[in-house]
Parts: structure tokens; sequence; C-alpha cells
């Protein structure tokens, strides 16, 4: 595999709120130095809505020698927002990228049930239950969805000089004509699991590298088969019942998919994700242990600071040897 990496929150904005409340710099570099010294990372996937933030995280990547995946991810927006959040990003990318890092720049992630205007459904759950049953409503969805990315790519490329691509779910039925790498949000499932390495290989096949992003599962036991969905175990601030902490269960579902990423000649894998400081480890209380949901590599506690989880081995152990 080229590109080892892994996906670091800047912070999620929707409806003019962002997630990670605060941008510290240092505590930015110094993860991100953690990324590459002890997870053995050589890429990092810079996911969030500010533009500013993404581009100072992006300028510390760059400075650390790691390529960089410069993604803006749009939530709820409409389609001209979208664009307009693109440009910016594609300008700031640009920078960084002409002072000589390695910069891939993702135009976008999951947007047709992310986002309004590609298919009907008032925020992202609606949308995805109106799918089921009506493959109809998404040939409809990629069809609106590949027109608007033609549209993007050139406003990205009218200021962006380096490779571009955009992190789908298959169903999209992206036309990768317009972009340099094939990206997949590919997580496995047990529904899934028998076929969903011949899948990766079907993908390599096409010709044109493939980066797999946005795979990985919670740390509870069982959330593998589920994963997916491994994050739906939180209501009113607590974990459902029923539910046990299994840090090994998604070490072990971490190390499977890098294996049969490398085996099939994937070109980048990117775990998600680094840190969720939105899901809170609280061990005394299992109850509101919110990181069990947590797809991360690290447990954030409240106080900020944070810890690996078994995953972070399997990960660092993964990329090492390869």
């Amino acid at each position: 595999m080229r590109a080892k990496g892994i996906a670091y929150d800047t912070g999620f904005v929707r409806h003019g709120e962002i997630s990670v409340a605060e941008f510290d710099l240092d505590a930015v570099a110094r993860d991100l130095r953690v990324i590459r010294d002890e997870l053995h990372c050589n890429a990092v996937h810079l996911v969030g809505g500010s533009p500013e933030r993404l581009e100072q995280a992006a300028r510390i990547a760059a400075e650390l020698g790691l390529e960089v995946w410069f993604s803006p991810y749009p939530l709820e927006l409409t389609p001209e927002e979208i664009l307009e959040l693109f440009v910016d990003c594609a300008r700031r990318a640009e920078r960084v990228r002409a002072e000589g890092a390695e910069v891939v720049f993702v135009a976008g992630v999951e947007m047709s049930i992310m986002n309004a205007g590609f298919m009907p459904g008032d925020d992202v759950m609606d949308r995805v239950a109106k799918l089921f049953g009506h493959p109809d409503r998404m040939l409809e969805a990629s069809a609106r969805l590949n027109e608007f990315l033609a549209e993007a790519v050139a406003a990205v490329r009218a200021e962006f000089r380096g490779k571009v691509t955009y992190a789908c779910i298959q169903f999209e039925r992206v036309d990768w004509s317009l972009f340099d790498i094939m990206s997949f949000e590919l997580i496995r499932s047990a529904e899934v699991a028998d076929r969903y390495q011949e899948a990766v290989r079907s993908l390599v096949a096409q010709g044109k590298p493939v980066a797999i992003t946005g795979f990985g599962t919670a740390a509870w036991k069982g959330s593998g088969a589920v994963a997916p969905r491994s994050m739906e175990i939180i209501e009113d601030d607590r974990v459902k019942d029923g539910y046990v902490r299994d840090e090994d269960e998604q070490a072990t579902y971490l190390r499977e998919l890098l294996e049969i990423f490398e085996a099939e000649n994937v070109d980048g894998a990117f775990v998600y994700m680094f840190a969720l400081s939105s899901h809170p480890h609280r061990p005394d209380d299992p109850s509101r242990d919110l990181d069990m949901a947590s797809p991360a590599i690290v447990k954030v506690y409240d106080d900020g600071h944070w810890e690996p989880k078994a995953a972070f081995g399997a990960v660092a152990e993964a990329y090492a040897r390869r």
C-alpha cells in the first residue's frame, strides 16, 4: 500500500455549529506527530467543515512530511453552498501544495445522503430510510450528484493543481473519469463479509488508483458485524443496555481489513479515525462511556487528554511492517 493513513477530525460543521469547540494547534501538531511516528502513517485525511482549520492542519501535516488529503466535509448544505466551500478550500489546498507538499483534494464525502439537494429527506437518517426499496431514487441521486460533481471538479481544478478524488458510497455510481483517484467508503459488515475482499479486488481491477476511506468500527462486543451502524448504541447521551466494551473487537476488525487492502493492492487506506472528542471515555460509568460507540483508535477523556486503544496498536503494527 502506498498511502498508509488515518482520518483526523478538525471539526464537523452542521447548521453553523462546529463539533470540535477548541482547535489548539499545538495539540494538533502533537497528534500529527504521533500519527507519523507512532502509527507509522505517511498520509493523513484531514476532515472538517472549517476551511481555515483545514489549512492550518494541512500546513502542520506538510511540515511533518505527511501526504495531505485535504477534505472539506459538507453537512446539510445546498449544492451552491458546497461549491462555495470547495472553491475556498481548493485555493487553500493549492497554497499548501505550491509550497512543496503532496496534497490530494477530496471533493466531498457521501454527499448525496449528507446534504440537501440530491435526494428527498430532511436529514441523513430520513434520506437513508427513503432509499430502501427504491432503486429509482438511487439512480436519480446518482445522476444529480454526478451533474454537480462535474461542475464542482471543474471549479476545484481551476484553483488546485494536484490530484482530486471523491469519497463515495458505492450506490452513488460516481463518474470516475472526473477524478485521479477512486475513493470508497467501504465498511465491512456481517452481511457482506463473505464477498468484501472480492469487492475490493474488483475495484482495484478497474485500473485507476483506489483508496479506501471511512472504514472502521466501534469498541464494543459484536460491533464488527454491524460496523456501518456501530455508533448507534447511544440514546439520550447514554449507552443503551446490553452493550459491553471490547477494544479487541475493534482492533481485530481493523487488522483484518488492512490485511485485505494490502493483499489486493489498494493504493491507499485511511482508518476512520484518530480521535473523536464528542464521545468521551468514562471508565467509571459504563452507561456514560460514549467512547464505546466511537470508531476512534484513541479514547478521549472529559479533560481532553487521550490514551491509545487496542486498535491503535493494531494499526501501528500493520503500517510498520508494510
